[in-house]
C-alpha cells in the first residue's frame, strides 16, 4: 500500500469513496458534479489543501483532505480535515491509521499548528478512531449557515 497525493485522473475514483462518506453522513448526500468540482479546486490549488489518496495494485483504497487557513489565535497554519474514508472492503486493517497519519505529517510540514475534524455525533466508531490519534472533543460548537449563491 502506498500513500500519495491526488491528481485529477484520481477524481472518478474520489468520487466514488465519497459517495461511501455521504451516504453515512447526516448532513450530506452525494452529488457527482459538485464533488469533482470541489476535488478539482483542492487538486489544482496546493494553497487550498491537499488530497492524499491510499492505493495499491492500482486501486484506490482511501483519501484524507486537507484545507488550510490561518489561525488568528495561534498566528499559523492550521488545517481542517475535510473528508476522510476508506472503501468498506478495505476497513479494518489499519489503512485509516496510515492515512491519518500521513495528513498529520503532511500538515506539520506545511507548518500547522493544528487539524480540526468534524463527525456526526452518532458516529461513535470513526469518534473512538479519532481519540485514538490524539483528538480531542473542543468545547466549541460547530454552526453553519448556508448561503445562496450570487449570481
Amino acid at each position: 500500500m502506498e500513500i500519495r497525493p491526488a491528481t485529477p485522473a484520481d477524481i472518478p475514483a474520489l468520487c466514488r469513496l465519497l459517495d461511501q462518506l455521504f451516504a453515512q453522513e447526516a448532513e450530506f448526500t452525494p452529488d457527482r458534479t459538485a464533488q469533482q468540482r470541489g476535488l478539482a479546486a483542492i487538486i489544482d490549488d496546493p494553497a487550498v489543501g491537499e488530497i492524499l489518496l491510499a492505493h495499491e495494485d492500482g486501486q484506490i483504497l482511501g483519501m484524507v483532505n486537507l484545507l488550510y487557513t490561518v489561525s488568528t489565535a495561534l498566528g499559523t497554519p492550521v488545517a481542517l480535515l475535510e473528508d476522510m474514508v476508506v472503501n468498506a472492503a478495505a476497513r479494518g486493517h489499519g489503512l485509516g491509521t496510515q492515512l491519518l497519519e500521513a495528513a498529520i505529517a503532511t500538515a506539520q510540514s506545511r507548518g500547522c499548528r493544528r487539524i480540526t475534524l468534524l463527525t456526526d455525533a452518532d458516529n461513535l466508531d470513526a469518534q473512538r478512531f479519532y481519540a485514538r490519534q490524539g483528538f480531542a472533543r473542543s468545547p466549541m460548537i460547530p454552526l453553519r449557515r448556508a448561503l445562496d449563491p450570487q449570481p
